[in-house]
């Protein structure tokens, strides 16, 4: 699209989320409007949205329940004093999400997004081995390439290399383990692979001293990681070690929360509940920023007593558990209940993974890997040496865009995520694309 005169002057006076405005506005996209599975940007373009925004708008753009929720909202309360009282929208969130949650995680604290949900489960750990006679446990350990928020403490456990590396020296007590798949070339099967990583992870444990490592800090399926996904046993070995040595084992889910692996959450999917699950993205489906820490029901116990004790959490965001943010959250989880939308998300996913793994015929896909309709493709140069192919997947930035198709691109990979609500007819389109999309940008870089 062209832009204004204006409209270049603005951009060149903000900041753009991991790009470069100079490339930005080369192909820049400047978006009006929304609406389910679509955006419009200000010159009256449609873009199919494949991502659900980036993983946030699990039932598409402006649903009419959970705007509807928000409007009556608009007219009640808008912010609650956080240091004097809680929203009964809050406490209607909390009942919610509890009869939802995977095992006991029934202790439930609303935040304003992800990173902040993350940052309070760091902090709800320490204080947590603080206060139950383990007061050496500090370190956390999780996964290069995994990625849990830009806050500091989120950025410090996150393992995405030049996205940190410009604010470093960050904090200190976080460990990096190697995920199954940057193993998975060096073993005869993907079993064999996420046994060793996942026995990697104790020898850490033990090297480290085990009386000085608080957690693990994981994603069920690593987004920056390429949609990395791996096994019930890696997740199963993980559990077990946890517990072994008295360790916090959370689950980073603020992508894969709320419908969209199959399962109300990722933990679910796995087959093994954490003793921490964070959530955020879709959690409102993009409307009012919100997210949760999700803890185990006997964890609260350790803050809970005398107050000249001081034993409460200590955190807080002015922010947390917003009575608007809240309402909108009550109404999209009452609404994936109600529809059934985690049973339409299980019965479209293996027709979706057919569709996206009919793209090998071009030669250029080593594998289709995610859960439900949480997909990603990895790109190669050829399938016999499996050698990255970057170059195939900055031009696919570029074609999709063209065919007005919005999706999560990496050089090596590319990630889909529609909204909750799509039919079969919506995957056909959307796949129709994306085929569309990486035939031309093929035939780019090949010439």
């Amino acid at each position: 699209m062209e832009l204004t005169e204006k409209q270049r002057y603005l951009i060149e006076h903000t900041f753009l989320d991991y790009q470069q405005t100079a490339e930005f506005i080369k192909n820049p996209v400047v978006m009006s409007r929304a609406e389910g599975l679509y955006y419009w940007d200000t010159s009256g373009k449609r873009y199919f949205d494949a991502i659900g925004g980036v993983f946030v708008a699990s039932l598409g753009h402006i649903h009419p329940g959970v705007t509807e929720a928000i409007k009556k909202q608009l007219d009640v309360m808008t912010f609650a004093p956080p240091l004097h009282s809680i929203s009964d929208r809050a406490l209607e969130l909390v009942e919610t999400l509890g009869k939802v949650t995977p095992g006991n995680l029934k202790y439930i604290k609303p935040f304003s997004g992800g990173s902040e949900s993350i940052e309070s489960a760091i902090k709800f750990t320490r204080q947590y081995h603080k206060q139950t006679g383990r007061p050496g446990k500090y370190k956390f350990i999780s996964f290069y390439m995994g990625y849990h928020g830009s806050t500091f403490g989120a950025m410090s456990a996150s393992g995405t290399g030049r996205r940190k590396s410009a604010f470093e020296p960050l904090m200190s007590g976080f460990i990096k383990a190697f995920a199954p798949t940057h193993l998975r070339d060096r073993f005869d099967s993907w079993d064999q692979c996420n046994v060793f990583a996942a026995d990697m992870v104790e020898e850490i444990v033990i090297n480290e001293d085990p009386d000085t490592v608080a957690g693990v800090i994981i994603e069920p399926i690593s987004n920056t990681g390429g949609i990395a996904t791996p096994t019930e046993g890696f997740f199963r070995r993980l559990r077990e070690t946890c517990d072994r040595y008295s360790m916090t084992l959370i689950f980073d889910e603020i992508i894969t929360a709320f419908g969209k692996t199959g399962s109300m959450f990722g933990a679910q999917t796995f087959g093994v509940t954490p003793d921490i699950i964070c959530g955020g993205k879709g959690l409102s489906s993009g409307t009012v920023p919100l997210g949760a820490m999700l803890a185990r029901e006997d964890m609260a116990d350790a803050f809970y007593g005398p107050d000249d004790l001081n034993p409460h959490f200590a955190h807080g965001h002015t922010y947390a558990a917003n009575p608007l943010a809240c309402a909108a959250g009550t109404a999209v989880i009452k609404e994936i209940e109600e529809k059934k939308l985690v049973d339409k998300v299980r019965k479209n996913a293996p027709y979706l993974f057919d569709r996206l793994n009919e793209l090998k015929k071009y030669g250029v896909v080593r594998e289709v890997r995610g859960r439900g309709t949480l997909l990603g493709v990895e790109l190669v140069r050829n399938t016999r040496t499996n050698q990255p192919f970057p170059e195939l997947g900055s031009a696919l930035r570029e074609t999709a865009l063209d065919n007005g198709l919005i999706m999560r691109i990496n050089p090596t990979w590319f990630a889909v995520s529609p909204a909750l609500i799509a039919e079969k007819t919506d995957l056909d389109e959307m796949c129709a694309l994306i085929e569309k999309s990486l035939k031309e940008a093929k035939e780019r870089v090949e010439l």
